[in-house]
């Protein structure tokens, strides 16, 4: 009767599960800025560390499924008006990917359905991009209790909001002003099975 129990609990585990994934990220990127006419459109970068954790359940060992959040501080710039600095960037959406139980090569697919990238203000400008979508594919090898992982990015924000410029702080929101963020992402993360 123990046996069976043992050799029970044992299936049901290897069946599905839930799990939780959380981990380090470091993203380098391009970004670029449409501004209706009269306007020049400008470009920019994106680099800096953050954190990531996922949610969601496994089936055999093989696909699995779940949440997917982010929060960085990377640093921004843009070449409009010279723009340069820190930011705090967050976004989240539902992620599904396949892995090899034994050789540990993972893939996935991550649809961002929403979160925003707020960089402090610069010279007398401060704005914030909300309204993020978008997309992250990528792929990782797991090793004992660690997965390393590259992915490629690509969001887009769908509003700014101008916080300040100059003295006033007049909180419009614009949302014929884009921003496009295209990234990759190193990452190391450790996949937990609960």
């Amino acid at each position: 009767s123990l046996i069976l129990t043992a050799t029970y609990n044992a299936e049901a585990q290897s069946v599905g599960g839930l799990f939780v994934e959380p981990g380090v990220t470091y993203q380098r990127g391009k970004t670029s800025v449409d501004y209706p006419a009269p306007f020049s459109n400008s470009s920019g970068e994106i680099n800096g560390l953050g954190l990531m954790g996922r949610l969601g359940v496994h089936v055999h060992e093989i696909v699995f499924l779940g949440l997917d959040a982010r929060y960085s501080m990377p640093s921004f710039t843009d070449s409009s008006v010279s723009y340069s600095a820190d930011a705090t960037s967050m976004n989240y959406g539902p992620v599904v990917g396949i892995q090899t139980p034994i050789l540990g090569v993972r893939v996935w697919g991550t649809y961002v359905a929403g979160g925003n990238l707020d960089p402090k203000a610069s010279g007398n400008l401060d704005v914030k991009f909300e309204d993020s979508t978008g997309y992250r594919v990528g792929a990782g090898l797991h090793w004992l209790m660690l997965s390393f992982n590259l992915e490629y990015q690509n969001l887009q924000y769908g509003k700014a909001v101008l916080e300040q410029i100059g003295g006033f702080n007049p909180g419009e929101t614009f949302s014929n002003v884009k921003l496009k963020d295209e990234a990759w992402i190193l990452s190391v993360s450790f996949p937990l099975e609960m």
